[in-house]
């Protein structure tokens, strides 16, 4: 597991080194999550009985861990070495606007609709938050990579950007290779926590941990290659970097996720339950919050750092000491 994460974080700097930011995290984002995403489609299918709550449960706490344990670390990290750190406030406030969009319309809207009972949703509105999650999502990436680019690189990476480009440097050449090793170290990732799943669950049983427990641990171990490049980043002082991949990642998990398992879930009558219970509906709103308003000014220090990681341990905490 540890050398396919190291060699998945290699090929994707390679990839973000050739095609420049933000094509190179947006490709690692959307390469982890469609894998975890078949991840997520595979053990539904294999384990009925716990598919209803399975991708809720992965879906939050993959956003947890990355809006609130991995921009928590970076934030620390990167305050630690740097002492103040800055970004883009234009790009990281159009991700956190359409990140809050998609959580609440996926994760908290089915506790207050009453076509089905419970916090689910019925067949016909499934299918359409399912579309505007992919709308969404798509409309983001569109900004990211096409309309306003320039909010997600720092005026530094702008100007060398353009340099590069009157230059003709060629850096996009040669991608091939770098992008099928990606695929197949993320691969290794995601088939390895899919064997360790298994023996994860029995040992939560053991413990007498909650279910919900299953899929923090399986969406731990997904997102190590994105962790472990966005703390280099963060270590590197390119803060921006690290909330383009964080805030990416958070964003392709709910914007593809919500949308494939809607459709497994309509197609095989499979019931998905979507509401988060009250507690939580109240850490969701805490992070979106402190989110927000940490990354709302474009410069962070430590402190940020420490509100997020404190939320995080709050997080894993009740999680299994519900």
């Amino acid at each position: 597991m540890a050398f396919s994460v190291i060699a998945a974080v290699h090929h994707a700097e390679v990839i973000a080194h050739k095609l420049g930011e933000p094509f190179g995290t947006l490709v690692l984002a959307l390469a982890v999550t469609v894998i975890e995403v078949g991840l997520i489609l595979s053990l539904m299918s294999g384990a009925p009985d716990g598919a209803a709550t399975l991708a809720r449960d992965t879906v939050i706490a993959a956003v947890m861990i990355i809006l609130n344990g991995l921009v928590g670390i970076c934030l620390l990290i990167g305050g630690l070495r740097h002492h103040e750190q800055t970004f883009q406030q234009a790009g990281v406030s159009a991700a956190l606007a359409t990140l809050c969009a998609l959580t609440v319309l996926s994760l908290v809207l089915p506790n207050f609709t009453v076509s089905e009972a419970g916090p689910v949703y019925s067949e016909a509105q499934l299918a359409f938050v399912a579309v505007v999650s992919l709308i969404l999502y798509g409309t983001f990436v569109m900004v990211q990579t096409v309309r306003h680019r320039e909010y997600f690189l720092t005026p530094e990476a702008a100007a060398a950007e353009d340099l590069a480009g009157r230059a003709g440097s060629g850096r996009r050449g040669q991608l091939a290779w770098p992008f099928l090793l990606l695929l197949a170290a993320l691969g290794a990732v995601v088939m390895l926590a899919k064997i360790l799943s298994q023996p994860l669950e029995i040992a939560i049983e053991g413990w007498g941990a909650p279910h919900a427990t299953v899929g923090v641990m399986i969406a731990a171990l997904v997102l190590l290659p994105e962790s472990v490049a966005a703390t280099r980043a963060a270590l590197a002082n390119r803060l921006q970097t690290s909330l383009n991949l964080a805030l990416g990642s958070a964003l392709a998990t709910i914007g593809l996720t919500i949308p494939a398992v809607a459709a497994l879930s309509i197609y095989s009558e499979m019931p998905l339950s979507l509401g988060l219970t009250d507690k939580g509906v109240v850490l969701l709103a805490l992070t979106l919050l402190v989110s927000t308003l940490s990354l709302g000014i474009g410069r962070t220090t430590v402190l940020q750092g420490v509100v997020h990681l404190v939320i995080f341990g709050v997080y894993l905490f009740t999680t299994i000491v519900p």
